[in-house]
């Protein structure tokens, strides 16, 4: 299957002129998560502008925060594990939100973390990421994100990159 790369427009990126290994790269806007609780009521999961991104070809940029700068008190260990060839094993996390005396918002898997990643990847151990299809708002800078097509890939999607983009259907064996 051929893939027609969208040329970038100026001050755009695309993610197929991304690199192969991926790298990290420190990022200068701040980023920020958002989740409703079941009452509705909306409360901050992450804000840093300490981030990380991982940029890997034909992949949303995965963005990559400190657990200082996440309220990890939402967030439980899941008993999920997955393994990648560049960054090793990552562990997940359920997001956990309480409301008063009902049942809390439980989301299962909503980001994960390498705690020990390959060499190469230390910058962002202990990191987390999440998802943007399973949380409510996540932004980087003035940006708000469009969630990743499917459900394996957690790339974050802005403005500012462009595609085509790994994890719609169809794009498994790119």
């Amino acid at each position: 299957m051929t893939v027609e790369r969208i040329e970038p427009g100026p001050g755009q990126e695309s993610v197929w002129d991304y690199p192969r290994p991926p790298r990290v790269e420190d990022v200068a806007d701040r980023v920020t998560v958002v989740v409703r609780g079941p009452d509705g009521l909306e409360h901050v999961l992450a804000d840093s502008v300490r981030a990380k991104r991982v940029l890997e070809t034909s992949q949303a940029p995965a963005y990559y925060l400190p657990a200082e700068d996440v309220e990890v008190r939402l967030l439980r260990p899941s008993d999920t594990t997955t393994y990648c060839e560049w960054k090793g094993v990552a562990s997940y996390v359920d997001l956990v939100v309480p409301a008063g005396d009902g049942p809390p918002r439980v989301v299962p898997d909503v980001g994960w973390r390498y705690e020990h990643p390959t060499v190469g990847f230390g910058p962002i151990a202990g990191h987390l990421a999440f998802y943007a299809q399973k949380v409510d708002r996540a932004t980087v800078g003035d940006h708000t994100v469009t969630p990743n097509d499917g459900d394996f890939y957690g790339g974050w999607i802005t403005p500012l990159v462009v595609g085509p983009f790994k994890g719609g259907p169809g794009s498994r064996g790119w």
